[in-house]
């Protein structure tokens, strides 16, 4: 055996090591500039944050709790933990045989990934003509998109309704999807980030010929794969989660979303709070399960667009 292939994994080891201890070495250094030294400060922080995860939690396991009641025992006074009669997954079974749900998350599912993916190109594009390209009234579009970031969506809402209606695209997947698309600040944060790409690396391209689309599809779009992401994740759940204009563009039950479907689950004598609450366990588990497998990415996206005040 020859002595590089066995310095090689030590040299490796090595440097793990040291990247290792290296990680560490910042992560206390930011804990020391954060909270100083003291370990009464450090366990008063955690008993902070404890607290404020708890109350976090608190409606959450109330909802799973009541999910798992009879509706005479979700109603009743004074509220328990654990109902006298024992918990029951009839809400469940209920939901499932009606399968209404399931036609309501198929229907989310769609619009949300339409919304997330014309989005990323059209917000992308634009970052790109505002930060790589020079234009008439360039600074005048790029102000009056950041003018735009300030605009409540609730203005908007008429004007655009009154827009689908001339298209005829109400009661339709297209009146859903397309007035989500136009995300002003999704095109200021893209900018932001394509400013910061090395313009070596465009001038290179371009002594070898390439356009502007080369350049975009090429060169900007695989060296910004973080920002694509973070961009993709938060249209993505915001698109999940939205109930207002989809409420408003949609009347077809088939076409509804889980929000608005979620706000029908009634019957003769009112609102149904333990199928209601089964229900939205059934809904949440799809964002559940892409925030488990994809937890390192949304932390990371948080951070990359400064989200996360940083």
């Amino acid at each position: 055996m020859s002595a590089e292939s066995i310095a090689s994994p030590i040299s490796l080891r090595d440097r793990h090591r040291r990247e290792r201890a290296e990680r560490n070495a910042e992560i206390r250094r930011t804990r020391g500039l954060l909270l100083g030294d003291s370990k009464v400060a450090r366990v008063v922080a955690f008993l902070i944050l404890a607290l404020f995860a708890l109350t976090w939690l608190l409606p959450l396991a109330w909802a799973i709790d009541t999910s798992f009641k009879t509706e005479v025992q979700a109603q009743s006074l004074p509220l328990q933990w654990v109902p006298d009669g024992g918990f029951t997954l009839e809400n469940y079974r209920t939901v499932f045989a009606r399968g209404e749900v399931f036609t309501w998350m198929g229907n989310t599912f769609l619009i949300a990934t339409a919304v997330t993916i014309l989005t990323v190109i059209i917000c992308a594009l634009a970052g790109y003509a505002f930060s790589r390209t020079i234009f008439r009234g360039r600074k005048a579009l790029l102000a009056l998109t950041i003018a735009l970031i300030m605009v409540p969506g609730q203005i908007l809402i008429v004007p655009l309704f009154k827009e689908m209606v001339l298209l005829n695209a109400v009661d339709t997947f297209a009146g859903v999807i397309l007035p989500q698309t136009i995300a002003p600040m999704m095109v200021y944060i893209f900018k932001q980030y394509f400013d910061q790409v090395p313009q070596e690396l465009e001038d290179a391209a371009r002594v070898d010929g390439a356009g502007n689309w080369r350049l975009f599809w090429n060169i900007i779009l695989p060296v910004s794969r973080p920002i694509v992401t973070a961009v993709a994740i938060f249209v993505f759940i915001g698109a999940w989660n939205n109930f207002m204009w989809p409420f408003i563009v949609t009347n077809n039950p088939d076409l509804m979303t889980l929000p608005v479907g979620l706000s029908t689950v009634k019957n003769a004598y009112g609102t149904i709070y333990a199928q209601t609450m089964a229900s939205a366990m059934i809904a949440a588990l799809p964002l559940t399960i892409l925030f488990m497998l994809f937890q390192r990415q949304i932390i990371k996206a948080v951070a990359t667009t400064g989200l996360g005040g940083q």
